[in-house]
């Protein structure tokens, strides 16, 4: 497969100064992606398309004998050679093949840079759309859990960001805490008599520790539990039991 040699070439031209519209329009990218994959193919109809995604998301799929591409507008004015990435990602995952690492780091480098992340907090603050519960649940209060935990492990020094329930209940995603709404939400499933409370200060004080220790971006890797994170996680008062406790719960939930 040649999207290594294809990449490189149109990246040296990109870092020359060749702007996307005088190196080549988007379809064309595309296509000569489409040609390393398969050269002895003829390219099929290709249609690009920019949607206001909240997250930078995309989206390919190959339908009576076209190729629709769905693209973030914010990664509309993205250089060339991130494009060409994208290209190389969207069109292997089509095929069904690994891309290869370096495309991947490069593409990720660009999504993990300072400027791209304060773009995308900015565009969650305005498009994303927060649906939960208030923090006084039918079983447990939010706001008396974080409250607690923060006498308790961070001296009472921790801001409360807003707290809420989950409407759907989840068993995968039990809670999670959203940067960009300064937010914690934790799953509904958690909301009941029969959940442990030492599960639900555990998931909760799991949460408040991303305020203390945010993600951690290094070029193309983000780090969300960092070395830092887990070893302040395991001072959590009844740390084992709390997992082992968390872990019965979910199976029995999941029994019903």
């Amino acid at each position: 497969m040649q999207t290594t040699l294809f990449f490189e070439s149109l990246e040296e031209r990109a870092e020359d100064g060749h702007e996307m519209g005088a190196l080549c329009t988007h379809e064309q990218i595309y296509a000569r992606a489409f040609r390393s994959f398969r050269p002895r193919t003829p390219v099929p109809e290709i249609t690009i398309q920019f949607r206001k995604y909240v997250a930078p998301t995309s989206k390919i799929r190959l339908e009576a004998g076209r190729i629709t591409v769905h693209i973030s507008d914010l990664l509309e004015g993205a250089p060339a050679a991130i494009h060409e990435a994208l290209a190389c990602i969207l069109l292997a995952k089509l095929f069904r093949r690994t891309p290869e690492r370096a495309t991947v780091a490069r593409y990720n480098r660009y999504l993990n840079s300072a400027e791209m992340r304060r773009i995308l907090s900015l565009v969650r603050q305005q498009r994303g759309r927060k649906r939960f519960r208030g923090p006084a649940g039918r079983a447990f209060d939010l706001t008396i859990l974080f409250e607690d935990l923060n006498a308790k492990y961070f001296s009472g020094l921790m801001g409360r960001p807003e707290l809420g329930w989950s409407v759907g209940a989840s068993r995968t995603t039990l809670g999670h805490y959203d940067p960009s709404h300064n937010m914690i939400v934790l799953s509904s499933v958690l909301d009941s008599p029969d959940a442990p409370e030492l599960v639900v200060r555990y998931v909760m004080f799991h949460e408040m520790l991303h305020l203390r220790f945010p993600t951690e971006y290094r070029r193309a890797a983000r780090c969300i539990h960092t070395k830092a994170f887990r070893e302040a996680e395991r001072t959590f008062e009844g740390y084992a039991a709390a997992k082992d406790q968390l872990r019965r719960y979910l199976e029995r939930v999941g029994a019903r």
